[in-house]
């Protein structure tokens, strides 16, 4: 059994099919067929099994997996060790975190993060896909949802508050929605789903409600949310942090104080691959957040 075609079995599977596992390996289709062809004759069984969209590795085919994917970090840990002998911490770390609560609340750790570990780059995108969460390019993730995909290692950074308010302004003019069917028929203003209809959800003790809205302004960008609410154009679905320093001040009031709101969720997770090789700057980012994020357990 050859080494490099263990290695070539390993980058097919997380490739999902031989062509993407040929670009990311810089190598010719024919050649990573080759190594599989040859894998597979060594071992005598066949380890992975081909549809019309992607491969799907058969019970050995998962077993030599796990070996070569040790084998990998293990090659890629002694590399990272020889690289970074006698200098301080470098590397990259891929980050993906939500447009609103990386913009609002994770800018000031990651910058602050940088200003402790210079050698890293960090490498961050705003978004709020839930689709193919981690990427090649992408080591962290960090997303607000009702539960995290069982194929990721989850870390829970806490529950995220949605709050009902609107400006002062607001309220003189047309008042508070005092109940569900009222915030339903009010201007709404909150993020969205591309192509889904709006759900809002409401607790309190055992009582639950739902209602579908159609808001007046959508967008992920929430410091847009932001000044939709403070220039009094409806009512904000938010979470808390989105215009905490205006409900303090008492420029923005709260409504339906009672009732847990939830639309996509409520807690926030930190997700990465079980399997895959982490490097000493990615180990430090993900000690650093949980830090930032659970400071009394830290």
């Amino acid at each position: 059994m050859e080494l490099t075609s263990l290695t070539v079995l390993v980058d097919i599977l997380d490739a999902g099919n031989l062509s993407q596992a040929a670009r990311n390996l810089k190598m010719t289709r024919a050649n990573v067929s080759y190594h599989l062809h040859q894998l597979e004759k060594s071992v005598g069984v066949q380890l992975v099994r081909r549809t019309t969209r992607r491969v799907e590795p058969t019970e050995v085919g998962l077993r030599l997996y796990a070996h070569g994917r040790a084998i990998q970090n293990e090659m890629l840990a002694a590399r990272e060790t020889i690289a970074t002998l006698g200098q301080g911490l470098q590397g990259r770390v891929g980050l993906s975190v939500p447009s609103g609560y990386g913009q609002m609340v994770m800018s000031n750790w990651l910058i602050d993060f940088k200003r402790l570990y210079p050698g890293i780059v960090l490498d961050v995108r705003f978004e709020n896909r839930v689709d193919d969460l981690i990427r090649d390019e992408v080591d962290i993730a960090i997303r607000v949802m009702p539960e995290p995909p069982p194929t990721l290692v989850a870390r829970d950074l806490g529950s995220v508050r949605y709050i009902a308010c609107a400006s002062r302004a607001y309220a003189e003019a047309h008042g508070l929605p005092q109940t569900f069917e009222a915030l339903r028929a009010a201007p709404v203003i909150t993020s969205g789903v591309v192509g889904k209809q709006l759900r809002l959800r409401g607790y309190q003790g055992e009582l639950r409600q739902e209602v579908m809205l159609e808001p007046t302004i959508i967008s992920e960008h929430f410091p847009f949310l932001r000044q939709g609410i403070l220039a009094g154009l409806g009512v904000g679905l938010v979470p808390d942090y989105v215009v905490q320093d205006a409900v303090t001040s008492g420029e923005v009031l709260t409504t339906l104080d009672e009732w847990r709101l939830s639309i996509f969720g409520t807690q926030m997770f930190m997700l990465y691959m079980p399997d895959r090789h982490q490097t000493r700057a990615v180990r430090t980012c993900i000690d650093y957040l949980l830090g930032r994020a659970l400071p009394t357990q830290a």
